[in-house]
């Protein structure tokens, strides 16, 4: 699936829910934040992009850190190469920055340095295959089928290969709730359930149960915005706690 809902146009079911929270061009300036990257989005000089628009902030407040470090972003899902364009504009010359998609077409949607490369997310050999051309990523942004079950998949595959200091980024988790991506309110296996999921092993420290997804040395945060998450990566100490002051 292209990008799903957020690069293509929304289905033709004229009642799909999506249709309800498309933009006019005056309404999404209205609601601008500020930053580098609403600037270099609304700009539009790269291929065709869709975006939440709340996306933009939240962005750039999570991936400034990365800005002047040459990072290395594996984009999943490349619809029309928008995006790509994007974060080459605001990552600059030094960045490593790929996209995989399933679908052949995506790979003429590319200029260079940027690269695509063609496979499904759930295929561990071509992931792997991916990492070790580009290196570990510091970013990975799951902008991909928004299935259920290719959100989880990806996410076991790639995690492991995630920079110490990194971001991995699901957008678009209200498809949770639909039934057409595997979703459904409070159901198992989706990106909702990943991210409570994450929250049990990042507190494996005091359940004493076994982590399923990550270990807990490794879970910094997991942040839920609408329809977006970002789990940091980042090696930490157990927990521990101190008391100070004079003893009454």
């Amino acid at each position: 699936m292209d990008k799903a809902l957020t690069e293509t146009d929304p289905p033709h079911d004229p009642d799909h829910p999506i249709r309800a929270f498309r933009l006019t061009r005056e309404e999404a300036e209205d609601r601008r934040q500020g930053g580098d990257i609403e600037d270099i989005f609304f700009k539009g000089e790269g291929r065709p992009a869709n975006k939440w628009i709340d996306y933009l902030p939240i962005y750039e407040r999570y991936f400034s850190p990365f800005r002047d470090a040459g990072p290395t972003l594996l984009e999943i899902g490349v619809g029309q190469g928008g995006s790509l364009d994007l974060w080459r504009r605001y990552f600059g010359p030094d960045a490593t920055i790929c996209g995989i998609d399933v679908k052949p077409v995506c790979a003429t949607r590319v200029s260079p340095p940027n690269l695509v490369r063609i496979g499904s997310q759930d295929d561990e050999r071509f992931l792997k295959s991916v990492i070790g051309e580009i290196g570990p990523p510091d970013i990975i942004l799951d902008d991909g089928s928004h299935m259920a079950a290719h959100q989880t998949a990806g996410f076991r595959i790639l995690w492991p290969e995630l920079k110490d200091g990194g971001l991995y980024v699901i957008e678009d988790t209200h498809t949770a709730y639909w039934n057409e991506f595997g979703g459904g309110y409070r159901k198992d296996g989706t990106a909702i359930d990943l991210a409570a999921r994450l929250i049990d092993d990042m507190h494996a420290w005091f359940h004493q149960q076994a982590t399923e997804f990550a270990a807990r040395e490794e879970i910094a945060a997991v942040h839920a915005h609408e329809s977006i998450l970002i789990i940091e990566k980042r090696k930490k100490a157990r927990p521990g706690h101190i008391r100070i002051g004079r003893k009454n």
